[in-house]
């Protein structure tokens, strides 16, 4: 029974507080349980909303920088993307601070989904641990949407599930 208590389990998972503003910095560790204004949600329940197509799916990875001190005539190649099919890849929205037209591409990337109904469903997803999500989603809050699903073990977890992935590509606008 001791150990029980002692070995971590996902209802147990270390979890962050939630804070009043945007992560700004280490997107990579442990993310908070809730967001005000979202709803979390769980794999099983992503994957109803995936089946039943009734949430626009928005993968927010930001994507892989080319390094600036590559060797003249390097041939650089992207890292490759999986994500929950049928997602919109709106990469690099997810950082605590966005620049106009970082913020441009976000608001372009939602409205070419869903229009203006502002109570559509849109969930929000990155991997595991990853505050680009959880930073997304606050986002999309603050920007009045009302109907803002957030999905934080985003497409680790999906995989984890032996649920498909599919390679994505950014959104071009």
């Amino acid at each position: 029974m001791l150990l029980a208590l002692l070995v971590p389990t996902p209802l147990h998972a270390e979890t962050a507080a939630e804070p009043s503003d945007y992560r700004m910095d280490e997107y990579r560790a442990p993310v908070p349980a809730t967001l005000k204004g979202a709803r979390v949600v769980t794999t099983a329940e992503a994957e109803k909303l995936w089946r039943e197509k009734a949430a626009v799916f928005f993968d927010v990875m930001p994507r892989t920088p080319k390094p600036a001190n590559l060797p003249q005539g390097t041939i650089w190649r992207d890292k490759p993307r999986s994500g929950i099919p049928g997602s919109i890849w709106l990469a690099n929205v997810g950082y605590g601070e966005i620049n106009a037209e970082t913020e441009a591409y976000f608001r372009k990337g939602i409205d070419a989904q869903i229009g203006t109904d502002k109570s559509h469903p849109i969930l929000f997803y990155c991997m595991t641990n990853c505050w680009m999500s959880w930073n997304a989603a606050k986002r999309a809050v603050a920007w009045g949407y009302t109907s803002v699903l957030w999905y934080p073990l985003g497409s680790d977890g999906w995989e984890k599930a032996g649920l498909p992935l599919v390679e994505e590509q950014p959104y071009a606008p």
